[in-house]
């Protein structure tokens, strides 16, 4: 198996994980919704890890940023902008433009992981309320 497949099957998983996400979220569903997420972003985490072994000498990686007017949305905006993302990793994959697959995949990242933090954070609230 190529490396670009390597990769992709990951990518294709996230995009699985996180559409199955989006409609747990829709249906206020939380404990599907955190599963899925958890899923996607692990699947992304397994991308990112493949990507990172490509490209181990570039030392300018890394850097890239989210935008950050949408760390302060809900999770639903924040979703479909990693699931766009995603899928423009894919097609730089498929066009093997490597790094900016890579550049895209690293941002979503940073997307999902502000949704499961921000999860989590309601989650401990709600707790502290119980108590």
């Amino acid at each position: 198996m190529a490396a670009n497949e390597k990769i992709l099957k990951p990518l294709k998983s996230t995009m699985a994980y996180l559409e199955k996400s989006m409609r747990a979220l829709n249906k206020k569903d939380e404990n599907l919704f955190d599963s899925n997420l958890w899923h996607a972003a692990a699947e992304l985490e397994y991308a990112l890890f493949l990507f990172s072994i490509m490209f181990q000498n570039e030392s300018s990686l890394l850097k890239w940023k989210p935008n950050p007017e949408l760390k302060k949305t809900e999770a639903g905006p924040m979703l479909t902008e990693a699931k766009n993302l995603l899928n423009k990793a894919e097609k730089c994959m498929v066009n093997e433009k490597l790094l900016d697959a890579y550049k895209s995949a690293d941002i979503a990242r940073h997307y999902l992981l502000k949704v499961h933090e921000d999860l989590v954070k309601k989650k401990r609230e709600a707790l502290k309320k119980k108590q």
